[in-house]
């Protein structure tokens, strides 16, 4: 064999090597991306235990606002659909993105219900809506933090696939871009609401 030869396949070698190392670095990359979004997942299921609960509670002290609670429950539904179907491909940025603008729908529907929750004074007393407030906002900061860690995961993923020699095997071994999950309208969760007594 000549000398020619084999540097050739020396170079080969080491060329494969480097491309099996980068493969199996995304494939690690995309299952903390995975395993960050079902952190998420275990604490919007509870979200959405919560809020089912939430609104029956308030049902008996704000006949006047049925449209809010109506509202709640269809976002939450919309919220938990998008859910679903983000679980199970948390990598495929059209889903996360169908996701962060339900759960920007339900924020902003939570939102109006909680500052009904202030203008009726028997409701904000009522102790299974006070717990009920309370979990749903320790829930909510658990989502918070969960969500960080899967765009923290996200952004690196993305990154080493963006890299450079990367990116020529990323594209031809299937890895796509992940969608950071961000909510989609956070300006609506700060609107004022308006309460109607009747």
């Amino acid at each position: 064999m000549s000398t020619g030869m084999i540097i050739f396949l020396v170079v080969l070698a080491v060329a494969i090597g480097y491309a099996i190392v980068i493969y199996n670095r995304m494939v690690e990359f995309r299952n903390r991306v995975k395993n960050g979004f079902a952190q998420i997942d275990v604490q919007l299921q509870r979200r959405y235990e919560l809020i089912p609960n939430l609104v029956e509670t308030a049902k008996n002290y704000i006949q006047h606002e049925r449209e809010t609670l109506t509202q709640v429950i269809e976002a939450r539904n919309q919220a938990k659909a998008a859910e679903e179907k983000a679980a199970q491909q948390p990598e495929n940025a059209e889903a996360m993105r169908q996701l962060s603008q339900s759960e920007g729908g339900l924020s902003a529907a939570l939102g109006k219900l909680f500052a009904l929750n202030e203008s009726y004074p028997d409701l904000k007393a009522d102790g299974t809506m006070r717990d009920l407030m309370e979990e749903l906002t320790s829930t909510e900061n658990k989502v918070s933090f969960a969500r960080q860690h899967f765009n923290d995961a996200v952004m690196y993923y993305n990154t080493f696939r963006e890299q450079f020699p990367n990116n020529m095997i990323a594209g031809p071994t299937g890895f796509q871009p992940a969608e950071q999950l961000e909510l989609d309208n956070p300006e609506e969760v700060r609107k004022p609401v308006q309460v109607s007594f009747g």
